[in-house]
């Protein structure tokens, strides 16, 4: 199975502006290749590209600075994105050409199989990059003894911090899914409550309204300082840390969040979101770019098919409208927050409803069939409301005993 591990590096201030050197000259190259493609009568293949970089060094000095690995995957690069580009084209998609990359928007490099190394020197541990030297990194968690590093990617962030990303293959087998999953649960993703399953939690929304008025001060305060100056640059910087500090904690919950589902049940069935859709709609774009319900579906999944755990996203049409219980459809404002159903009486949580027509279309999708219990017998007579920070403590919206006391205390 393939990972992405991410580890924070200390580099020192010779070895920052080393990186910085090769980082700028990948970007250069960048530009040069996107330049050659644009005066071609028919774009070659990438790997003949990729002959031209010996050439290239010839009278290209900074390119014999870096490693050759590190100046082929900036060619792959470009290729990637124009891959991209024609892909949103056969979309419908009215999209433009690719531009040259300014200084602040190409802010990393990648070793591809070789020309790295993790190594321990005095102690501790440094990743070894070929022509750049031992940067001292902080491996806050281990990497497993059974893994390959296939990839390392060293990027700059906004904030100024270095981090490094490896990808990793791990020699595992992928865990069987059960034939008849029998713990299951379905999501309705939502605003007002983040998650709300089958089993009765409803999950709030993490309250970041702390957090986004701290980023917008820091932003009015650069709008005021003269762009391009010191002070305008010091303050760039506080903005970059505001925005990494809402990221960070913002992500954290969707990983705890997801990490529960996918350990803990046999299949999770979802709604298959159109998440950039849903953001561009008018109204309320903000909330729903910060639920970050993508994001959260993608963790979900990856962890689900880690834990042997199945994945199931179904058509979201109509969940909430049609009742739980007899199928019957009922027209439901966006403001009415209760389900009652005029045909059988089957009252809920519209939320808790919508959930319960999503888990049985999930476990219709891979043939099990309809849950044996009905909503009317399993849902719980008031929902359970799960606060966001519970889950970024524990871990787990569902607390048992040692952890609630361990957290407590």
């Amino acid at each position: 199975m393939q990972y992405n591990y991410n580890y924070r590096l200390n580099p020192p201030e010779a070895l920052t502006e080393t990186l910085l050197h090769h980082v700028d000259t990948c970007r250069q190259l960048y530009n040069h290749v996107l330049y050659l493609l644009n005066e071609a009568d028919d774009i070659p293949a990438r790997y003949e590209v990729q002959g031209l970089l010996p050439d290239l060094k010839t009278w290209w000095d900074d390119l014999g600075d870096v490693h050759s690995k590190v100046l082929q995957m900036v060619v792959k690069r470009v290729y990637d994105n124009l891959s991209t580009l024609k892909a949103q084209k056969e979309n419908g998609r009215d999209v433009g050409m690719l531009k040259w990359k300014p200084p602040r928007e190409y802010r990393s490099l990648t070793y591809n199989q070789s020309g790295f190394k993790l190594k321990n020197t005095s102690g501790r541990p440094v990743l070894w990059l070929s022509k750049i030297g031992e940067i001292p990194i902080h491996l806050h968690r281990d990497i497993p003894e059974n893994a390959t590093i296939k990839q390392v990617t060293v990027k700059r962030e906004p904030t100024g911090e270095w981090y490094a990303t490896f990808g990793i293959d791990v020699d595992e087998a992928t865990p069987e899914k059960p034939e008849n999953p029998e713990n299951v649960v379905g999501i309705d993703m939502g605003i007002l409550t983040y998650a709300h399953d089958t089993d009765g939690y409803a999950i709030e929304s993490p309250d970041f309204s702390e957090e986004r008025e701290r980023l917008e001060r820091a932003q009015r305060d650069l709008s005021r300082k003269e762009h391009g100056s010191a002070n305008w640059e010091k303050q760039r910087r506080v903005v970059a840390e505001r925005h990494a500090d809402l990221k960070h904690k913002r992500r954290d919950f969707l990983h705890k969040l997801s990490n529960h589902y996918a350990r803990e049940y046999d299949l999770v069935a979802v709604e298959d979101l159109d998440a950039k859709g849903l953001v561009e709609l008018p109204g309320n774009s903000r909330n729903r770019a910060g639920a970050a319900w993508g994001t959260f579906l993608r963790m979900l999944e990856y962890k689900c098919d880690r834990e042997g755990t199945h994945f199931v996203s179904v058509n979201p049409r109509g969940t909430t409208k049609e009742c739980a219980s007899c199928s019957v459809s009922t027209e439901k404002p966006l403001w009415v927050r209760e389900h009652s159903c005029p045909a059988c009486g089957f009252e809920a949580d519209r939320d808790a409803n919508a959930a319960w027509n999503i888990l049985s279309r999930g476990l219709e999708d891979i043939g099990v069939g309809h849950s044996e219990s009905t909503p009317v017998e399993t849902a719980l007579p008031v929902d359970t409301l799960v606060a966001a920070k519970r889950v970024v403590e524990a871990g787990s919206p569902t607390l048992n005993e040692r952890t609630a006391s361990a957290v407590n205390e």
